[in-house]
């Protein structure tokens, strides 16, 4: 028998692979599938070969039908706001997809939400549970001490078509939570400011600004370069990033791939200090993506450890996001505001 009983909600693509990840993990069974469109559930379901107790549209049913231990939402940004407060409300821990929420004002009422119910809730910023990423950052722990620079790029020329194609500030909204949660990851520092220039290059075929510099300060003096393009053709980044961290001992640099290095200083006194290289070790059988995002998840729920996603530090992640946003709508730096 499994140990968990979860309940799904959400039906569309994200859903359906989070179908399949429910499904493969021995130690969740899930009871309930809920989606807000009419039996979109059950079909997802008779797809996957799945068969929930309860399949529909009602989640507080399907909570007092199944009575689950969690609930996993994989709904519109829009909606998780909604879906996590009647959780929590039940006494249920969440598991969330990214973003929080699609706005500042809902993340906070819903980290509110977990204090007062007492109970867990995590978003799965599911790209920290990277072998290579996680790499990078012990090579950065381990050999150039306290950072002072770390700098990324993003350069893909995305061509989505549908609803990216026409909303406002799509590389922002849709996709720098990814980057701006891991240079927190790796670097172990808040944000305190940012002052962001969004724009459209003129070939753009997005409707809305779809790159963007900005520069954050972090606490510790550290500054952060974001610099990202969805309308970038040919030369492709890493959908992770091409990254460089400098600190008093060297520099580490990850190409968002394979490559994991570092340069660190061995002796110093010449024009150019002398340095030695040392590559990063990458752990194998780690569990990645939305299964390593689970396993973390039900850890947490096992033994009270604090999961990488958990609502109290990733809500810091989303306040860059919009404080992005609002930088380059008003054109000077400002504080970022958790």
């Amino acid at each position: 028998m499994a140990a968990f009983r979860a309940i799904l909600v959400g039906a569309g693509g994200m859903g359906r692979g989070w179908g399949r990840n429910l499904a493969a993990c021995a130690e969740v069974e899930m009871v309930a599938w809920v989606d807000i469109r009419p039996d979109a559930a059950a079909t997802a379901a008779e797809e996957l070969k799945l068969t929930p107790q309860y399949m529909g549209d009602d989640l507080r049913r399907a909570i007092a039908e199944t009575r689950p231990d969690f609930v996993v939402d994989v709904t519109i940004p829009e909606a998780h706001r909604e879906v996590t407060l009647t959780a929590l409300a039940a006494g249920l821990p969440v598991l969330g997809e990214k973003p929080m929420a699609e706005s500042m004002a809902s993340a906070r009422e819903m980290v509110v939400a977990s204090e007062k119910a007492n109970k867990l809730y995590m978003v799965s910023q599911s790209r920290r549970y990277n072998a290579h990423l996680q790499a990078y950052r012990q090579l950065i722990t381990e050999h150039l001490g306290p950072l002072g620079i770390l700098n990324s790029d993003f350069n893909i020329g995305a061509h989505f078509g549908g609803f990216r194609d026409e909303m406002p500030s799509p590389l922002l909204l849709d996709m720098a939570i990814h980057t701006l949660d891991a240079a927190r990851y790796l670097c172990g520092a808040d944000p305190v400011s940012v002052y962001c220039d969004e724009f459209n290059p003129p070939w753009s075929w997005y409707k809305g600004d779809v790159s963007a510099t900005a520069i954050f300060e972090m606490s510790g003096g550290l500054r952060y370069t974001y610099r990202g393009s969805w309308c970038a053709e040919g030369r492709h980044t890493s959908w992770e990033g091409d990254w460089r961290a400098v600190g008093p001992n060297g520099t580490a640099t990850w190409d968002g791939n394979a490559s994991v290095l570092a340069d660190k200083v061995a002796e110093t006194g010449s024009f150019h200090s002398k340095t030695e290289s040392v590559a990063g070790t990458v752990a194998e059988g780690v569990p990645e993506g939305i299964a390593g995002s689970l396993q973390d998840f039900l850890n947490a729920l096992r033994t009270g450890s604090v999961p990488l996603g958990e609502c109290h530090d990733n809500i810091k992640s989303l306040a860059m996001v919009f404080a992005a946003i609002e930088s380059a709508a008003v054109g000077q730096r400002i504080p970022v505001r958790i």
